[in-house]
């Protein structure tokens, strides 16, 4: 099915609510009403709010994934770690421009459940094999799978969810498009200033 201005206006209507108040929190009404349409319409596109949530966790990974692969693409010839850079610029930049439902997806991967294990065995297994990918080049004097850069990796996913699961300590402070640009701004180079840390001092160790 074709995308459409009002499919797109229920699925963002639909991400404001389940940010807001969760998945069981929000019924089809809710979401109905917030984007001025008819319920009979969110059962055509969807069926349901199971499949609503289903389509719109899709699109969202299906985008944020092609944006990592384009990006990869576009630097592939630069040093890896300002590949790297580039790479956590776009991705903490996708997740703010989509960032009610980045905090509400990664909310519901914090939980067990068939929803995140089908996520988990999809985007996320890809999204982890290109991360540690471009993260693992930065350090090419020691083996790939030292356990210290093992630790470093888990470092830097996590700093690239913590924004969308503590969305409480940030959020009243991001108001207006400037705003969220800001953020984007001065997180990415509090990254990149600890992923030159990281670099430095894994050079130190091996001289």
């Amino acid at each position: 099915m074709k995308k459409s201005p009002t499919k797109q206006k229920v699925i963002d209507a639909a991400s404001s609510l389940f940010f807001q108040n969760g998945f069981h929190g929000t019924s089809v009404r809710d979401i109905a009403d917030k984007a001025a349409v008819n319920v009979s319409l969110i059962s055509y596109y969807f069926k349901s709010k199971q499949g609503l949530l289903e389509y719109a966790v899709t699109q969202y990974y299906e985008a944020y994934l092609d944006m990592i692969e384009t990006s990869l693409a576009e630097n592939n010839t630069l040093p890896p770690l300002d590949k790297l850079k580039h790479l956590i610029g776009v991705i903490i930049q996708y997740k703010q421009n989509n960032y009610q439902l980045s905090c509400f997806i990664h909310r519901e991967l914090s939980l067990d459940s068939v929803f995140v294990r089908e996520m988990t065995v999809t985007y996320l297994a890809k999204e982890n094999y290109v991360i540690s990918n471009v993260f693992y080049a930065i350090f090419p004097e020691q083996k790939k799978k030292h356990l210290d850069k093992q630790f470093l990796l888990m470092q830097l996913k996590g700093m690239l969810t913590t924004p969308y699961l503590m969305q409480y300590e940030w959020k009243n402070q991001v108001v207006g498009e400037f705003s969220h640009h800001q953020f984007v701004r001065n997180y990415t180079r509090m990254i990149d200033n600890w992923l030159e840390y990281a670099v430095e001092q894994n050079r130190e160790k091996v001289r």
